[in-house]
């Protein structure tokens, strides 16, 4: 199987499972990575949504056989292919659970995409960040909306036109990955990060997500608005009400 899907004390762990291609993306592990979205909602008790890749590397971007032949067959089909994977993207962002990440090895083209499309990304010391689609006459098109989110325009143009990777402290520095874990204690970290995230109440952090989302590229006056609204919201939950009286007998 493409991808591989286990559940455990609140994280649904959703494992790239093709490393002798360096997990590199078909259209088979998309349906599987977007059926596997699916079921993590499902999941009674579930938190946090955690996606790694198997073997060396987290992912090496688009299949490039799979590319090389559908570039024969016609804007529609083209068009089907490079839509599911958009689409998944997607899913992530609108993902009820937090999304993350655990980069080791190298995450390139569409695998840096999907790491940089999830809400969270933490990065082992020695893993590299890039896009090399334009090395190979092609365009980093749907990965580039998630770029121009997370880093600055000059630098986002200089990843983009030079297919150059970078480091993981360089990627931190930039702002396109989170946390960076040395390489010896990377599982360890990420482990402790994802169950302390899982920890945390669960109608909040959806909420939060949800709104921070939300609010990209409004106004400030509508995301105000926006903020009121969930701010209303947010009083009423049960989360919410259980933390007041908590933190309120503690005041007394």
């Amino acid at each position: 199987m493409p991808v591989d899907y286990g559940y455990s004390s609140g994280v649904v762990r959703i494992t790239l499972n093709r490393p002798e291609k360096r997990n590199a993306l078909d259209d088979a592990m998309i349906t599987g990575l977007e059926h596997a979205l699916v079921r993590s909602m499902l999941e009674k008790g579930a938190r946090v949504v955690l996606i790694t890749g198997a073997g060396a590397d987290f992912c090496s971007g688009m299949d490039l056989r799979q590319l090389e032949e559908t570039s024969d067959q016609g804007v529609e089909k083209n068009m089907e292919s490079a839509g599911a994977l958009g689409g998944f993207y997607r899913a992530l962002r609108r993902h009820r659970f937090p999304v993350v990440a655990a980069v080791q090895g190298r995450a390139l083209g569409g695998g840096c995409g999907l790491a940089n499309a999830c809400d969270v990304v933490l990065a082992a010391e020695s893993a590299q960040f890039g896009y090399p689609e334009v090395n190979i006459g092609f365009v980093p098109a749907i990965v580039m909306s998630m770029l121009r989110r997370s880093v600055g325009e000059k630098r986002a143009f200089d990843l983009l036109i030079s297919g150059k990777p970078v480091g993981a402290r360089e990627a931190l520095e930039m702002g396109l990955i989170t946390k960076v874990f040395p390489d010896a204690r990377f599982p360890a970290s990420v482990d402790g990060y994802v169950n302390h995230l899982a920890e945390k109440p669960a109608t909040a952090v959806s909420l939060t997500k949800k709104l921070l989302y939300e609010i990209d590229g409004m106004s400030f006056e509508a995301a105000i608005e926006s903020g009121v609204r969930m701010n209303a919201m947010a009083r009423m939950t049960e989360d919410a009400r259980s933390g007041f009286k908590r933190f309120g007998r503690r005041k007394d």
